[in-house]
């Protein structure tokens, strides 16, 4: 495998510190159904978390393999708060469209730079990121069809919370 160029490993830099602030906007969400006592939302919140701690391990690893040099930059404080489940789920889609771009923009600027041992893993990613948006869009539409029916909302709470949770290795996704 070839070494990765200074202009994409600067960016994929970038991606893993994305991911890990993607990881910390989720965590905070998770707080935020715990505090509308909404259990099984919270857990569903925290897999996504530790789900984001695997994508940015998946670039990490990546990375290393390429004799290139991780490293985490600055992630500003998390602002994500959330009034109600409708409200956390669109924070969670407006976050999973930011990574989207981000990858696309890798893609891209792979592309350009003309490094085809990138484009396996951002294949992978461009297909994951078409999963999560499709997933907490149908979510948005479940939430928005509940309203704020107390019995809907306990249903959505217990099927989420059944949710398997997996570890933050990158061969754990």
């Amino acid at each position: 495998m070839a070494k990765l160029t200074g202009k994409l490993e600067e960016a994929f830099n970038a991606q893993v510190t994305l991911e890990l602030e993607a990881s910390l906007v989720y965590r905070q969400l998770g707080i935020e159904m715990d505090m509308l006592d909404l259990p099984g939302l919270a857990h569903w919140f925290r897999a996504q978390a530790d789900e984001e701690v695997v994508h940015a391990n998946k670039f990490i690893d990546h990375m290393t393999d390429r004799d290139a040099h991780p490293r985490v930059g600055s992630i500003a404080a998390v602002s994500a708060t959330a009034g109600s489940v409708l409200e956390a789920f669109e924070a969670s889609l407006a976050h999973e469209e930011k990574v989207s771009e981000a990858i696309r923009s890798l893609y891209r600027l792979a592309q350009q730079e003309g490094d085809i041992d990138a484009l396996p893993l951002l294949n992978w990613f461009i297909d994951e990121q078409l999963e999560e948006e499709a997933m907490v869009s149908e979510l948005i539409g479940k939430v928005t069809l509940i309203n704020d029916d107390g019995p809907g909302l306990l249903r959505l709470d217990e099927e989420l919370g059944a949710r398997r949770s997996g570890g933050t290795e990158a061969d754990a996704d």
